[in-house]
Parts: C-alpha cells; structure tokens; sequence
C-alpha cells in the first residue's frame, strides 16, 4: 500500500478565514479546538505546473493514486472517527494510504474507485481518523447514459438553506489548495465536464452539514457521507436532518448528497 506523511503546524488564521468565508464569526485563535473538519485547509501538497493534469488537480501515478486512465476526478464520499478536536497552533501529523484501488464498468462506461485512509496526529495522539472514496470517470459523450439522480426525502424535522457563489467557491478552493477546475473556470467545468455551472465542492457540502449537525447534535463522534448527484454554484440547497440522517436537497427536489452522523 503506498503512504505519504505530511506535516503541518495548523495555522489559526487559515481556520478563521474559513469561518469568515462562510459568513461565522472568527472564533479560531492559536490553543482553541478546530470545528469538526476544518483539517481539510491543511496538509497542502503543492505541485509544480508539470505535475498537475489538465483538470489542474495533481496528476495520478506515481503517489498515493495510481493512474486508471480515467481524467475526470470526483469525491464520492467519506467517513470519520473523531477522537478528540485538532488545537489550532501546534503542529500536527497526517498518515494516508491508499487502501484500495479498483477498475469497474458501470452505465456510463469505466470507472475508477479508490480508497484513501489518513490519519491525523497530534501530541502523539491519534485526533481523527479519515476515510476518502474517490472516483475517476471517462470524459462526457453525447451518447453517454445520463443517470437519474435520487430524490430527496422531504420529512426533515430541521433545514436550513445555504447559498453559493463563485466567491465562495473560489475561497474555499484557495483555503484548501484544491486547483481542481470544476470548482472556478466556469468555461472548462462546462464545456469540458459538461456540467451547467461550477461545482459546489462535494467538501464544502459535507462540511456545513457537519456543522449543522454539531449545531443540532452536539460534538460528533462519526460522520459518514456520500455524494449523490452535483450542485451548482448558482443553486440553493437546502441542509435537512431527521435524527441521525442528515441529507442535502437540491431546488429541484434532487438528493445531493446524504449523511449519518453520532454524538
């Protein structure tokens, strides 16, 4: 299996600029606990311009991902073990290792999925376990089998909406080093990828349903979710729990994404 391991001294002016982004207060100073996956703005892995792939996400092979062929990357999903909270202004430590690396053929031609696990540390303890399901698509086609996202469940017994904007998109994508194209350039995310506008990141999405959950809920102990269909940035969508099932609703009713969350 490979691995990689990753330093970082946890910046608090990273976590509070986040927390600004999304329109919170900048609570996160140097000492105090980081919310519940705030540990996606750290552990950058910039590459050099001749090792990113022309989605401008770091090309695969040769690391932790291995080259399927496949140039379209999404992250299908998650799950996560907290343990105790990350303190902001100490240095920390992320183990990963690719677990898993499979090719399939679904309906809408070959696909590749991979496991990802990281393990964050800090003063030698083990703060939060991660696990990351991505999954790599061929390039859009116009014969392609179009899939029908699922609908969402409309018995929540709470909701919030949520808006975005590029603005917002293209911060998230800074504080967290994702170059990923789908996400600004809003040209390459429709002419090449073929979606109707950018792509909320499927991080983002999973993100405020965990602080709506810790809002609701209390400190989490697991939060597992999947991606279910894309979300435009020009979309409302609407955060939706009923007991321990959170889920994301499209403005057309569609189910973006769904989550089971412990305290």
């Amino acid at each position: 299996m490979a691995e990689e391991i990753q330093t970082d001294r946890i910046d608090p002016a990273r976590a509070a600029a986040f927390q600004v982004a999304l329109g919170h207060e900048a609570s996160v100073v140097a000492g105090t606990p980081l919310p519940p996956f705030f540990h996606q703005l750290y552990f950058w892995s910039p590459r050099p311009p001749s090792q990113l792939g022309r989605d401008s996400h770091p090309k695969v092979g040769g690391g932790l991902i291995p080259d399927m062929g496949l140039p379209r990357r999404m992250w299908a999903g998650g799950r996560l073990q907290f343990n105790t909270p990350l303190i902001a202004g100490q240095p920390a430590e992320r183990r990963s290792t690719c677990e898993n690396a499979t090719s399939k053929t679904g309906r809408t031609g070959p696909l590749g999925f991979v496991a990802l696990r990281h393990e964050i540390w800090q003063s030698e303890a083990l703060c939060l376990t991660e696990w990351q399901d991505l999954v790599y698509r061929q390039d859009p086609s116009g014969d392609e089998v179009k899939s029908t996202p699922p609908t969402a469940r409309t018995d929540e017994t709470k909701s919030r909406d949520v808006t975005f904007d590029s603005t917002l998109l293209f911060r998230y994508s800074a504080l967290t080093f994702n170059g990923h194209r789908v996400h600004y350039d809003l040209d390459y995310a429709r002419d090449v990828e073929g979606y109707a506008g950018l792509v909320v990141h499927g991080p983002l999405l999973a993100q405020l349903l965990m602080l709506f959950a810790e809002d609701l809920m209390g400190p989490l102990v697991q939060f597992a979710f999947r991606a279910t269909a894309p979300l435009m940035h020009f979309e409302t969508a609407t955060l939706c729990r009923a007991g321990q099932t959170l889920w994301v609703r499209g403005p057309d009713g569609r189910q973006c994404m769904v989550a089971e969350a412990s305290t």
